[in-house]
């Protein structure tokens, strides 16, 4: 009883949430011209339950003014989506109807799909589970996955392996940087689980980046930073469980900084624009990120506004006095997002 009255009460917090933010962005506020500046660049394309209950994909401008369906299936759960380094086409994951899409272990399930930016002529490539953690490489041609065996590039035409190296201990969540010169994912450092470590794709070498309760890294565009979420140790808040916030770093472990907190909400899904100058982010109540539920509340902010915090925050205020009130655009209940500055055909 105690548990179906909390989730309850988090669903309607949610949706207070995310009704009420756009209701600050009045004409002429900090927020509404920060909407204003984003309105044409690009798109970005998410995850998100349809009219249906199932998983789909959809795209919107970084305004929220316009929203598109990417994908319209009604017997399967269709989820994390990714934009090709030219924007061209896009790469996701097909679950069976009804499955519940784990917000750690989703890169292990379901069928890799690839299709054009808008969604037309999907191809599912390989079968289930057989190409874990899919992900684009710089030139589009090849994909990156993670193995218990190792990372391997594989051709997409010829379904070859190309390269495999060992995976340091990154056991899920690997994503390689634009250049190719990097891999970033959630790994293990010496005994302790839930690490962000990055990987030299020349030599090897790991070094971990943030060690402690750190995961979901994603890069920059410039190959040398990420972004990632991390829940530092002894918070007060939930009572004392603490709050998700997100964090960047150089992939060399160094320039650690607090990017967005909120002592009330956990901070996932963290994205920087193709130009490096935004940021996206979901909160949720509930730690993890809501992809076993309809996902979270999105939002947007200038990279140049971190650190910066929501809410009253005030055991994160007190931790970090240089924080910042930002402009913060808020957008819909959402997972995995991810964007593009290409232009999409037919708009």
């Amino acid at each position: 009883m105690r548990s179906r009255y909390f989730q309850a009460c988090t669903k309607l917090v949610v949706l207070v949430l995310a009704c009420a933010v756009p209701a600050l962005a009045h004409a002429g506020s900090p927020t509404a011209e920060l909407a204003r500046e984003v309105a044409d660049k690009g798109w970005i394309i998410y995850s998100a339950r349809a009219d249906n209950g199932t998983w789909d994909l959809f795209r919107t401008r970084p305004d929220g003014s316009i929203i598109r369906r990417v994908t319209q299936t009604f017997d399967y759960e269709e989820a994390a989506p990714r934009y090709s380094p030219d924007g061209a086409r896009i790469l996701y994951r097909r679950f069976p109807k009804g499955s519940v899409i784990d917000h750690d272990k989703w890169g292990f399930g379901g069928t890799v799909v690839i299709a054009n930016a808008d969604g037309s002529d999907p191809r599912e490539f390989g079968g289930e589970e057989e190409y874990p953690w899919a992900n684009w490489m710089p030139d589009g041609e090849h994909i990156s996955c993670l193995y218990r065996e190792g990372i391997r590039i594989i051709h997409l035409e010829s379904g070859e392996v190309v390269k495999e190296m060992p995976r340091q201990g990154i056991f899920q969540q690997l994503f390689p940087s634009p250049d190719g010169q990097w891999f970033c994912g959630t790994g293990n450092v010496g005994q302790q689980a839930w690490n962000i470590v990055c990987i030299n794709a020349n030599t090897g070498e790991a070094t971990p980046v943030h060690v402690f309760q750190s995961c979901t890294p994603d890069w920059f565009p410039d190959s040398q930073h990420v972004i990632y979420s991390s829940r530092p140790p002894d918070q007060k808040a939930h009572a004392g469980y603490g709050a998700t916030q997100l964090w960047m770093a150089r992939a060399d472990g160094s320039e650690r900084k607090l990017v967005y907190g909120d002592d009330a909400y956990h901070v996932y899904g963290g994205l920087v624009s193709p130009d490096g100058a935004y940021v996206l982010f979901t909160k949720s109540i509930k730690d993890g990120g809501g992809s076993e539920k309809e996902g979270a509340p999105m939002f947007l902010m200038r990279l140049a506004d971190a650190p910066a915090v929501g809410g009253t925050s005030a055991e994160l205020r007190q931790k970090h006095p240089d924080v910042k009130d930002a402009p913060v655009v808020s957008l819909f209940p959402a997972w995995e997002p991810d964007w593009t500055y290409a232009e999409v055909a037919g708009e």
